[in-house]
């Protein structure tokens, strides 16, 4: 039997009240949770950390898909019949990450509905970000796609302020995720430090003021 959420959903803590099914396991940057072409049996849900997608071409080259933050579900092509992993999630920082079997999840959707909102929620607000994403692959130039992975990383928008990204997010990882060079990454992070826009210290700090390379025509 499930435990009954709350009025307001607190998923970490239903999460680590579950049984049967489910497990929360601590991972270490660079741990690989699953790998590509690895057969496909659960879902995920971050609860502190970070998670890289990433995918490799036929001829090795592998570019980074999406960096999801904590409160992220990931692997969620096994509920639509997903039988092997189309990409490979890696930690980027020391993570929690609770594991759920595709029973499980099913079950959860048809019993509990706050659950259900929660999760459906997830799922548009992904097929939102595809969209943004596929529309600033095909119009934007790199110097935009950088500053808005950047701000996204930072959780811009969120609550109208912008965080402090990763410490250990390398250029290279960035000119993956923007489909650029290095070296071209490296002009626009030098160029947007000039203008105040970002500021190392330690760790990399992003302001607000970065959405005007986004929103400038």
């Amino acid at each position: 039997m499930t435990k009954h959420l709350p009025k307001v959903f607190e998923a970490n803590t239903f999460f680590t009240q579950m049984g049967h099914g489910h497990s929360v396991s601590n991972y270490s940057t660079g741990d690989v949770l699953f790998a590509q072409g690895e057969p496909a049996t659960d879902v995920f849900f971050i609860t502190s950390g970070e998670i890289r997608i990433s995918v490799v071409s036929r001829r090795g080259k592998e570019a980074v898909v999406s960096m999801l933050p904590a409160g992220s579900f990931f692997g969620e092509g096994v509920l639509r019949g997903q039988l092997v992993r189309i990409s490979t999630a890696t930690a980027v920082k020391d993570c929690f990450v609770a594991r759920f079997s595709k029973a499980l999840i099913v079950r959860l959707l048809k019993t509990e509905p706050t659950f259900s909102e929660f999760f459906i929620s997830h799922l548009i607000s992904r097929n939102i970000r595809i969209e943004e994403d596929l529309v600033d692959q095909l119009f934007n130039s790199s110097e935009k796609r950088l500053a808005r992975a950047l701000l996204l990383m930072a959780n811009f928008g969120k609550d109208g302020t912008a965080e402090t990204v990763i410490p250990d997010i390398t250029q290279e990882v960035l000119a993956e995720m923007v489909g650029t060079t290095r070296s071209r990454v490296s002009f626009f992070m030098n160029k947007f430090r000039k203008l105040g826009f970002i500021e190392y210290n330690g760790k990399l700090h992003i302001h607000s003021s970065l959405l005007n390379v986004v929103l400038n025509d």
